[in-house]
Formats: C-alpha cells, sequence, structure tokens
C-alpha cells in the first residue's frame, strides 16, 4: 500500500513546541479526513481502576489543554470526577499519523460552557436536556417523548445550558506525534513535562 505523504512540510520531529505543531496536523487532518477529524478516543477508569474508552469530539485546543463536552451525569463525566485524570489518541487515518495526550482533567468554566453551548445547532441542545446520558433507556419511544416535551418547553426563545452539561480540560504533561513509515519504523516523538507551563523535555522513540 502507498504510503500518505504529510501535507505539511519539513520534518516534524524537529518541531519544539507540541501544541503548535498539534494544530498544523489537525489543519492537515481536516483537509484530509473525509469524517471528524476531530474526533478522538477518550480514556478514563472507573472506581475500581478499570480502564475505559470512548470516541468524543474535540471542541477546543490551546496551549493550555483539549476541550470536550458532556453530560456530567454520563459514565465519563463521573469517573472523571472520581479520578480526574485521562488520556486522549487522535488517529487521522488517511495520514497515517496519531497523536497520545495524557494529563490531568479539570472542568471548564460555565462562561466556557455557556458559550459553546450557544453555538450547538438547537437540536443538540434539546437533546442535552432530554437525554439521561449512560442510564438505562426503557425504549427508543420514551427518548422521542422526552425530546418532544422538551421542544415543547423551550419552543420559544434562547434553550439555556442544563446545569448538568458542561466541559472537560484535559491539560497535557505527554503528548506523542506517531507518524507510519516502512517496514514499521516509524517516526515518534514525545513531549513530556512535570506539569503545566513548565518547559517541555522532547525525546525521540523507538518504534
Amino acid at each position: 500500500m502507498k504510503h500518505q505523504q504529510p501535507l505539511t512540510s519539513g520534518d516534524f520531529t524537529e518541531a519544539t513546541e507540541p501544541f503548535a505543531l498539534f494544530a498544523e496536523w489537525m489543519e492537515d487532518a481536516k483537509r484530509s479526513e473525509l469524517n471528524d477529524p476531530n474526533a478522538m478516543t477518550l480514556a478514563t477508569v472507573d472506581d475500581t481502576g478499570l480502564p475505559d474508552a470512548r470516541m468524543v469530539l474535540l471542541k477546543g485546543v490551546d496551549d493550555h489543554g483539549f476541550v470536550f463536552y458532556t453530560n456530567l451525569e454520563s459514565k465519563k463525566a463521573r469517573e472523571l470526577a472520581g479520578q480526574p485524570k485521562a488520556a486522549l489518541v487522535f488517529h487521522w487515518k488517511s495520514l497515517r499519523r496519531q497523536v497520545r495526550v495524557r494529563g490531568p482533567v479539570e472542568r471548564v468554566t460555565d462562561a466556557e460552557a455557556d458559550a459553546y453551548f450557544a453555538t450547538r445547532p438547537r437540536g443538540s441542545q434539546i437533546g442535552a436536556w432530554a437525554s439521561k446520558q449512560s442510564s438505562p433507556l426503557e425504549s427508543r419511544m420514551a427518548f422521542e417523548k422526552a425530546i418532544a416535551l422538551t421542544t415543547a418547553k423551550y419552543a420559544i426563545g434562547a434553550v439555556p445550558r442544563p446545569p448538568h452539561w458542561s466541559g472537560f480540560r484535559i491539560v497535557p504533561v505527554a503528548m506523542e506525534f506517531w507518524h507510519d513509515r516502512p517496514f514499521r519504523l516509524h517516526d515518534r516523538v514525545e513531549y513530556r513535562r512535570a506539569k503545566a507551563g513548565e518547559v517541555w523535555a522532547k525525546t525521540r522513540l523507538y518504534p
């Protein structure tokens, strides 16, 4: 199979700042991936230490961290409340690249959550009120009834953000960039720091 060439110029292994490199790779992914270039695997652990993982969408990134939003009563939110640490994996198959992120997790501010919620489609805003995420659902009809009732309740005016809906920010202490090379002789570069605000240490890794 022919290997996809990077869309960014230069050798990524020479980059010294991981957030800038991530931004470049994300722009490449937006041009290359057919669906959801911002999709990422979110890994957490439950109260017994058993790992859990699911796909979520990245909704914000800056030099402080990676943000996603969810129902605070969902399983992932409960797990993060009990153990506020997480890992992320971005996999862009069309580019043969992946990025791994690990670090502590914090809640976004109410102002951040309000601002993002206001940008969501109205149907998604209604769904945030109607869905009891991760709870048992007796039937699809019951869910559709909840959606209809919520739609009627907020028939006029803006839909407010539910108090049980907000976001989390993963503040990375480790970021690894991986690019496929022939014969599994891949390029891997890891950036590490003890905590946010400190200087990153970069290490090239064996594939």
